[in-house]
């Protein structure tokens, strides 16, 4: 009798304990659930996966006292709620039906919320394309250490700013955004008066997100290595913090070696999300970040807002370190990321005017668009200006629970883009499409950098004629394919990997001129003739014609053209082969060499009528 009346006694102790266990997981897990939905309105695995393995230093406290509120107080309370209930009926006959009952209302409650979860974060399909290895990546991937990447004798300095939280949707919907009212209209402006690629049509144009691209330092990545941040938990350095992706080549990299001085400058811990660690990595950058500015009495000692200090401030220390800049003898690459424009409804300023009323969030962004103007009227202002690029770009797509909950949902968001005094003269063009994975080599280019083939990482030049992956395959399948496994991918991010070294390439590319002579109508051909080829560090083994007229280069055709043996080249181009279709025929020479590297080295037109 005394055994079994232990016996009781212990599982009465133990079911106690588990039953209470239970209540208390279950309030934690359900109300972290709600606070993480209401918090990130368009959370993804993929985020949710990188903020898992990368430490929390630096992380808004704002944010971490709102979530001990929110999750954690409530289940104190059902603890000594539960507790006091439990030693009420201690002894009583119902006692174990009460234990059961709350042990089986936590683990329903629990199941139903997991299961919510489970299906908006779409975890069964993210398992899925984590689970399934694709080649689109390795078959698509451009290494800068394989592509020959020159400078301008006269290097340009760079200005890259990150606008957080940025999309052309806060724009009116006569200028391409789905708003009534234009939230941004100076942003509006600066990208109308410059370069966003939207070609002839009048309305903003922007990048897409991609799946790896969809919060901060995901955008970082994707923007200056043109991959996006898809990484396995046991696979990926994160963990550890030792390494990031140190078998990727970025803009940092490519600016290094090529003398640049970087900094990034921020207002926030700039070790938060792996940021640190990624721009040490890849570029060797000086960190003016939230903790720089209160070490070195830039700010006062006790001042903190938001994630660190606003943006007015940073963009005061920004005009200080430029003409600091400036002075230097080599060029520099200064790299912002704004914070005040942060979900949840951002941080109001000094600077903000309540233009719209209680809506905070667009008087956030309001100001935002009109300190970012300000900032780049006052750089157009100095010597330093002219060999200046300024580069503006939303990092991804707003967070914000409620702010675009009216935008159709046919409508697609973009994030802003702005290039400002590039070095490729602006030309009229179609509208491109694009993923922010086109800024990384499309930002070299504005530099006046040349790239052979035009592409890098997955990215492209978007100042060339070069398509896109998404204008190739299209949206829909660039999404599905890069959120899935690459062994590219896998090698890219090894911990163990050393940084292929670029390829130390001098001089210019190679050159030539290309024409064409007037279109002989009676025999259907096109006289094509290359010559005056310069530049040539080897051998050539032959020279190509691409050809196409259709604006998809759907009916592009690659012809070699006949040496005639003192240094002119020679294709009559049979146009039977494009069924003798009338029209303007765009012409790009390549020349490859005895090492197998080909280069383009003109272009031309020619007219068929």
């Amino acid at each position: 009798m005394k055994i079994n009346s232990l016996v009781r006694k212990v599982f009465c102790v133990a079911g106690t304990v588990l039953s209470i266990f239970l209540m208390v997981l279950a309030t934690i897990l359900c109300f972290s659930i709600k606070w993480m939905f209401d918090t990130w309105s368009n959370l993804t695995m993929e985020e949710m996966v990188f903020h898992l393995t990368a430490p929390l230093e630096g992380t808004n406290t704002g944010m971490i006292i709102e979530y001990i509120n929110v999750c954690i107080v409530p289940a104190v309370l059902i603890l000594l709620t539960a507790v006091i209930i439990f030693i009420g009926f201690r002894g009583k006959k119902k006692y174990y039906v009460f234990m059961a009952c709350g042990t089986v209302v936590a683990l329903v409650v629990s199941g139903i919320n997991v299961h919510a979860a489970w299906n908006k974060l779409d975890v069964g399909g993210y398992a899925e394309s984590q689970g399934t290895y694709s080649n689109f990546i390795d078959d698509n991937y451009v290494s800068p250490a394989d592509v020959s990447l020159t400078f301008p004798e006269q290097k340009r300095n760079l200005i890259y700013i990150f606008l957080e939280s940025m999309e052309i949707t806060y724009a009116d919907k006569e200028s391409g955004g789905a708003f009534e009212e234009n939230v941004i209209p100076e942003l509006t402006v600066l990208a109308k008066e410059n370069e966003d690629f939207s070609g002839e049509n009048e309305k903003l144009n922007g990048g897409y997100s991609m799946p790896g691209s969809t919060w901060t330092m995901g955008a970082m990545f994707a923007q200056t290595a043109g991959i996006p941040l898809n990484i396995d938990i046991e696979a990926n350095s994160m963990d550890t913090q030792d390494s990031f992706f140190s078998g990727a080549i970025t803009l940092g990299d490519v600016l290094e070696q090529a003398g640049y001085s970087q900094t990034l400058m921020i207002g926030s811990d700039a070790t938060f999300g792996g940021r640190r660690l990624y721009f040490s990595d890849h570029g060797n950058y000086d960190f003016i970040d939230y903790n720089y500015a209160h070490d070195n009495g830039m700010i006062p000692e006790d001042y903190s807002v938001w994630w660190g200090y606003e943006d007015e401030k940073l963009f005061g220390f920004a005009k200080e370190k430029l003409l600091e800049l400036s002075q230097q003898d080599n060029p520099f690459n200064l790299t912002l990321l704004t914070v005040d424009t942060h979900f949840e409804d951002g941080y109001v300023c000094e600077q903000c005017q309540d233009t719209y009323g209680d809506d905070q969030y667009a008087n956030v962004m309001s100001c935002s668009s009109r300190q970012v103007e300000e900032f780049v009227q006052w750089i157009q202002t100095q010597p330093f200006y002219e060999n200046t690029t300024i580069v503006l770009v939303g990092d991804h797509p707003t967070m914000d629970k409620d702010f675009c909950e009216d935008v159709d949902d046919e409508y697609v968001r973009k994030v802003y883009t702005s290039f400002i005094n590039s070095s490729v003269e602006t030309r009229e063009q179609m509208t491109r499409d694009y993923t922010t994975f086109d800024m990384f080599p499309t930002t070299l280019a504005s530099l006046g950098v040349e790239i052979e083939g035009n592409r890098l990482g997955l990215g492209t030049n978007l100042f060339s004629s070069t398509q896109t992956l998404t204008e190739r395959y299209g949206r829909e399948m660039v999404k599905k394919e890069v959120s899935r496994q690459s062994e590219m991918m896998e090698k890219l991010a090894d911990i163990d990997a050393e940084k292929p070294e670029l390829l130390e390439r001098t001089g210019v590319l190679p050159t030539a001129n290309v024409s064409t002579a007037g279109y002989q109508k009676d025999t259907g051909l096109l006289p094509i003739e290359v010559t005056d080829i310069e530049h040539m560090r080897s051998n050539i083994v032959s020279v190509l014609a691409a050809v196409w007229m259709n604006e998809d280069q759907s009916d592009l055709q690659w012809i070699q053209l006949q040496d005639m043996g003192d240094g002119t080249y020679k294709l009559d181009l049979d146009m039977a082969n494009f069924g003798y279709a009338t029209g303007v025929y765009c012409i790009h020479s390549y020349v490859i060499d005895e090492n197998g590297d080909q280069f383009m080295i003109g272009e031309t037109f020619g007219i068929v009528n």
